[in-house]
């Protein structure tokens, strides 16, 4: 999504007292705007990577299941998958996953193990799940933390996963849950947030929304295939949606802070922000934070505990 170029300095007035006016200076411009190294989403990428390999060895499938049962043992020993019958997706088994904290609403109820409510975000259920889930993370979340680095998208991945796996306990039945895509959709939903609170700093505007809209429904579509549990999804991506207004505000186009303004010229400068970023910055935090605590309530003073899988 292209952004407007920085624009030349709106001078309107020359300096102060009775001096004639300084002419404009051909590079008192805004400065381009900082960079930022990713590491912190390629260290995330890391940790899903290690963490996997972690569980398939806690997993010992020869020693649990029996070595001819289990798939490729001959090539993976110990790190061996699970049968087909079990885990289509070349993964543990469910009593592993439950083990390293998958999340299971029973345990987070009534053994007050709300942990799990994080700590499922790093579990995945096979190979196949962690390569969906590790490429979206790569895809997204490189751009978002060069572009606003890694305090603010660690904060949005880390609150967006936590309202995608508190919904999906909220909303779950027979099985326990575990994956990255509530944190992932989460980053789905800041990135089109960023876009509209930033609106007028975007050229091709409604080709930017209507190909991230695409993308976002693509991606929600996929939540309703057997076995996969939307309630995270949509979770992630509402908490990750209002987070952008919070998180990923940039100044409007045209703004130039006062350290970039050389001695000497007074400036018609424009607000660091505009009326509708506040509004929308207060709004969202105010929601954010009644539908967490909400969630929290409902999930501990509910009804019938239910499990569900991302």
């Amino acid at each position: 999504m292209a952004k407007r170029p920085p624009s030349p300095c709106d001078i309107e007035a020359g300096p102060r007292g009775t001096r004639p006016p300084l002419p404009p200076s051909p590079h008192f411009q805004p400065p381009t705007p900082k960079t930022w190294l990713s590491w912190l989403v390629p260290l995330i990428f890391a940790a899903n990577i290690m963490m996997f390999v972690y569980t398939m060895y806690v997993n010992d499938c020869p020693a649990t299941t029996g070595e001819e049962e289990c798939l490729l043992s001959a090539y993976l020993g110990r790190l061996s998958f699970q049968p087909f019958t079990e885990n289509m997706l070349l993964g543990p088994s469910i009593t592993t996953l439950i083990k390293l904290g998958g999340l299971q609403k029973k345990l987070v109820v009534e053994e007050g193990e709300g942990w799990r409510l994080l700590s499922c975000m790093w579990l995945h259920a096979g190979v196949i799940h962690l390569v969906a889930n590790m490429l979206s993370l790569l895809f997204i979340g490189i751009r978002l933390e060069q572009e606003f680095g890694f305090v603010r998208v660690g904060i949005l991945y880390l609150l967006s996963g936590f309202g995608g796996s508190l919904l999906s306990a909220l909303n779950s039945k027979t099985s326990i849950s575990v994956g990255a895509s509530g944190a992932l959709f989460g980053l789905l939903g800041g990135v089109l947030s960023e876009l509209l609170t930033n609106w007028t700093i975007y050229e091709n505007k409604l080709a930017a929304l209507l190909t991230l809209v695409l993308i976002i429904s693509l991606n929600l579509a996929v939540g309703f295939l057997p076995r996969v549990d939307n309630s995270a999804h949509i979770g992630g991506f509402l908490s990750g949606f209002l987070l952008g207004f919070i998180l990923l505000v940039r100044p409007q186009f045209g703004y130039v802070s006062p350290k970039h303004i050389p001695p000497g010229y007074d400036i018609k400068r424009k607000p660091r922000h505009k009326t509708y970023q506040y509004l929308l910055w207060v709004t969202a935090l105010i929601i954010l934070i009644f539908g967490f605590a909400y969630g929290s309530v409902k999930l501990y003073n509910g009804e019938t505990p239910y499990i569900v899988p991302i």
